[in-house]
């Protein structure tokens, strides 16, 4: 079974029909840069642009950057326009592409859910924390195998900012950091999730996670179990498509 997936980043929006049997893409990606501002409408347009790449027909599932209520309902918009709040995605981008039937889900949570049905979490119980890193960071926290929503733990406050202001990949590559530089970082952002959800689990996901054996060495002091996400940074595109086969 294949259903389109389509994951919204503040850098880029990648797409690909999705094999919901192997939890993997049946064909390559497609990527578009994410219009700046990222306002709705612009978004919106290149979602469809993926999505007409491959003259996809049937349900698309997207993933979006912030907290999404009733499937639907944008609550933040941390790096996209914030215009987005209160819009109501599901219509927008079903409108945008042309009637087909769209759901949309916490970007961090549709990368836990493909994590824990086909990666790195599967078969996982107690509490498995995921974070992705990337030009925010994103959190799927699951207790035995359950989702808690919406969690958004890249906003906790570290050294008296936003914590992915210190420790995201965009703040690596905006201070020009070295990778010890940024797992120091993590380490202490790492630490005090910790200290607040006592995981048995940490999945390191987002773009990084392809480049794992540069940083996690550098990560000490930390209790729970660390690894990388085994699907890298096509999770998004697989568990926005796993939860639009589920509404569907």
């Amino acid at each position: 079974m294949q259903i389109f997936g389509v994951d919204i980043g503040g850098s880029g929006i990648k797409g690909a029909p999705v094999d919901l049997d192997r939890g993997d893409l049946a064909e390559e990606r497609f990527k578009v840069l994410t219009p700046h501002p990222a306002t709705p409408d612009g978004v919106a347009d290149g979602v469809r642009q993926v999505v007409e790449h491959f003259g996809w027909a049937g349900p698309v599932g997207l993933t979006f950057p912030g907290v999404v209520t009733g499937g639907s309902t944008i609550r933040t918009a941390a790096n996209v326009d914030k215009s987005w709040v209160d819009v109501d995605a599901r219509a927008l981008f079903t409108e945008r592409l042309g009637g087909l039937a769209t759901t949309v889900v916490n970007d961090a949570d549709a990368a836990g859910v493909a994590e824990m049905n086909f990666g790195a979490g599967r078969g996982r119980r107690g509490t498995v924390i995921l974070l992705t890193f990337g030009t925010g960071i994103g959190s799927a926290v699951f207790v035995d195998g359950e989702l808690v929503p919406n969690t958004e733990l890249g906003h906790l406050e570290l050294g008296g900012h936003d914590a992915e202001k210190r420790a995201s990949s965009k703040a690596k590559d905006d201070g020009e950091l070295t990778w010890e530089h940024w797992a120091r970082r993590v380490t202490k952002y790492l630490a005090h999730v910790e200290m607040l959800f006592s995981p048995e689990l940490f999945i390191i996901g987002g773009g990084v996670s392809r480049k794992s054996e540069k940083f996690l060495h550098f990560i000490e002091g930390i209790q729970a179990e660390i690894v990388p996400a085994q699907l890298q940074n096509n999770a998004g595109i697989v568990g926005a498509a796993m939860r639009a086969a589920k509404d569907g």
